[in-house]
């Protein structure tokens, strides 16, 4: 059994101790907070321990010496670093991951500072970057509600609300290849009711449904075409919330000379501070709840609004009064799954769950296995996987019709010599072939299995 020290209790080290304790991990949890400690430890099969974890005897008693993974999430990058090193020097952990948020520590002119022969951190996770590019994802293709990219960029993950108008409801996927050809696509999971399904060949979509595809980079925007509404990439954006992210997306779409970009800062001190930074982007100083300041903002003439606060509150409320004032789309943070339930609901189109792309991130190095790659989907209910298959695994040299695949798996795409072959009942998998695949939850064991790298292949 593998054991695992998660330093923080907070959402992220909540979220990741429930996925390791769902797949029965040894699993202790270290914060300074009481009652962020009992909550966590009634909920859930975990052990927990209040106290600091970058301090030796902390970590001593939570068994730091027999420790397989330490997992360093709190609100501090120094306790984070620290208990890493400290896990290192003194227990020799033989993996350590931790959340850095300050920009020094990571910018790109200290890129050894976290290396074994400096400050020994095996993976080091930057959620705001991380949040930044899946805002910027989605603001690439509005229709969608989630872009992930697998196979080092050549392999794309999606998921899709099904509108009124998608020409592919009400009939049997099995026949939806034949009506459109040029669909290139794979349905690996559905999600109706609030619960998450591995499709079959006779299965329908329904109006509501939000559904998972895997396709070729290159046959995403063919797809969205055929599949929703045809929605033009937004050039006028609002963003409030002038922070790490709210900076770090403005910055990004200063690229594109086309796109107009206003950004509403609360603090005077950052306000000024991202004015200085940004080249083309203009700051205006106020709330985002402020009705005023979002008319000077040019509300009533924007494409899609971006609240990124670090108030889920204001992000929604902020969102709600853009779009009655004329915001033509609504992208907002989340950190809390109650919102995130709530805002299609109440008018907001798209909304992103930080906590959600920083346990796929930290999920990708749990995973055993040749695994590249992991998106957890509805808190963990299943995955898209990015894995290697070597010669050992049991996919490769049979037709996949033949293998043992469990009924909660299914193949999406397979990379092979730069070549992105979607896979039918008769496709052969291949040593070195790049597989993406959608597993549920109670599968995802069986797929680590089939990507286990074994004694014979040395």
């Amino acid at each position: 059994m593998m054991r695992v020290i998660i330093c923080g209790a907070g959402r992220v080290g909540y979220g990741i101790a429930a996925q390791l304790a769902g797949e029965k991990f040894d699993v202790t949890v270290i914060d300074q907070s009481e009652s962020l400690v009992r909550k966590i430890t009634e909920r859930l099969e975990v052990r927990g321990i209040v106290g600091n974890a970058s301090y030796p005897d902390t970590l001593t008693e939570a068994g730091a010496s027999e420790t397989d993974m330490i997992i360093a999430v709190t609100q501090s990058d120094e306790v984070n670093i620290v208990s890493c090193q400290i896990a290192h020097s003194l227990f020799n952990v033989p993996t350590k991951i931790a959340r850095i948020r300050g920009d020094s520590y990571l910018d790109h002119k200290y890129a050894d500072l976290f290396s074994r022969k400096n400050i020994p951190i095996d993976v080091v996770i930057s959620p705001e970057a991380e949040v930044a590019d899946a805002i910027l994802q989605r603001l690439s293709t509005p229709s969608a509600f989630e872009i992930r990219s697998f196979a080092d960029g050549r392999i794309w993950a999606v998921g899709l609300k099904i509108r009124e108008n998608c020409p592919i409801t009400d009939t049997p996927l099995r026949q939806v290849a034949e009506l459109f050809p040029d669909l290139e696509i794979v349905i690996v999971g559905v999600v109706r009711d609030q619960k998450i399904f591995r499709p079959h060949a006779d299965d329908e979509l329904h109006v509501g449904d939000d559904i998972y595809f895997v396709a070729d980079k290159d046959k995403i925007n063919r797809a969205l075409e055929i599949l929703s509404e045809k929605t033009a990439e937004a050039r006028k954006i609002i963003i409030v919330g002038g922070g790490h992210i709210g900076y770090h997306v403005a910055k990004a779409l200063e690229s594109n000379p086309l796109t107009k970009i206003r950004v509403v800062e609360m603090s005077d001190g950052r306000a000024n501070f991202i004015a200085d930074q940004l080249e083309r982007a203009v700051v205006i100083k106020g709330s985002g709840l402020n009705r005023d300041i979002l008319l000077e903002a040019g509300v009533a003439e924007c494409e899609t609004i971006v609240t990124v606060t670090d108030s889920d509150e204001v992000n929604v409320l902020a969102s709600i009064i853009a779009k009655r004032e004329g915001a033509n789309k609504a992208l907002c943070l989340v950190n809390e799954r109650t919102y995130g339930e709530i805002t299609e609901s109440v008018g907001i189109d798209r909304h992103v769950d930080p906590r959600a792309v920083t346990i796929s991130t930290i999920l990708q190095h749990v995973r055993r296995g040749r695994i590249k790659g992991v998106f957890s989907i509805m808190d963990g209910e299943a995955e898209l996987i990015d894995a290697i298959a070597l010669e050992t695994s049991s996919l490769v040299g049979q037709a996949l019709k033949d293998t043992d695949l469990p009924s909660g798996v299914v193949v999406g795409a397979i990379l092979r010599d730069d070549e992105v072959l979607l896979p039918t009942a008769n496709t052969v998998i291949q040593p070195n072939d790049r597989v993406v695949l959608m597993a549920l939850r109670e599968n995802v064991k069986d797929v680590e299995q089939m990507f286990r790298v074994t004694l014979e292949y040395f």
